[in-house]
């Protein structure tokens, strides 16, 4: 893997005079330099603690401490998540939008483009990403291009099932007559009813998902005290390269736990 290749991976950006003017991809995140120097110090930092709790060993704890660079890959999926999940829920307020102006009379196209205006409203500054797309498809109905492909270069960009699914039944539609404002509310209505339920789950598992992060934090807390408060007990461990075996394989058993409570306490829809 060539460096450019591991730092992409890690999460970092590497500007360009194109970044401007490339249409957002929402599979995709990139931190700024900042954010990454940010997140790689506190993921450094936070490792080096820990395993000099854990070891003892200025040198070990240095080396082990690089360990805390893969922190921004995690920090970025977070936030790539985050922004996906808004999206879809801004989607969900644009159809809602949409569809009263239909009800009112208005044509496909005007409906859109007075979405545009609600939603500016309702996220006011222009910085949200549904009000930005559809300004880009505003301007290109303005130019000549028709609102189906707007919506589908959209789609091929978000990737979310919801939106996806809407644009080929709006297709559809459009073309076989449909009925596009019974076609939207009841788009708005399951992808509203998917939103709550997942965020009812996010309540429930909200508690368990503390709960794990105390059992995967309690083995090192615990070791960090005995060294602090029982230290001739736990120096033959220090003393003697068995020890050291033993603490490792410790490690990987807490790393191991840790990993398969995360994939137990991840659900998805």
């Amino acid at each position: 893997m060539s460096l450019y290749s591991m730092a992409e991976w890690l999460g970092w950006h590497f500007p360009t005079s194109r970044d401007d003017q490339r249409m957002t991809d929402y599979t995709v995140y990139r931190l700024s330099p900042r954010q990454f120097a940010g997140t790689m110090g506190v993921g450094m930092s936070f490792a080096f603690v820990l395993f000099y709790e854990f070891y003892q060993s200025f040198g070990a704890a240095v080396v082990l401490a690089t360990i805390g660079v893969v922190l921004p890959r995690y920090y970025r999926a977070s936030l790539l998540a985050k922004r996906r999940g808004r999206l879809q829920l801004q989607f969900k307020e644009a159809l809602y939008s949409v569809t009263s102006s239909l009800a009112a009379g208005r044509s496909v196209e005007n409906a859109f483009v007075a979405a545009e205006a609600d939603l500016q409203m309702l996220y006011p500054g222009g910085s949200a990403d549904i009000v930005r797309e559809f300004a880009v498809i505003r301007h290109r109905m303005m130019n000549g291009d028709s609102l189906e492909n707007g919506l589908r270069q959209f789609a091929e960009r978000a990737k979310l099932e919801d939106l996806t699914q809407f644009v080929d039944v709006f297709s559809t539609c459009k073309r076989t007559g449909g009925d596009l404002v019974e076609v939207m509310r009841r788009t708005a209505q399951v992808i509203g009813e998917k939103l709550d339920t997942q965020q009812e789950i996010a309540v429930m598992m909200a508690q368990k998902k503390f709960e794990s992060r105390i059992i995967i934090a309690a083995p090192f807390v615990f070791v960090a005290g005995l060294n602090l408060m029982a230290a001739d007990y736990m120096m033959p461990l220090y003393n003697r390269p068995m020890g050291y075996v033993l603490l490792t394989s410790l490690l990987g058993g807490f790393a191991c736990c840790g990993y398969f409570i995360n994939k137990i306490m991840t659900i998805r829809m």
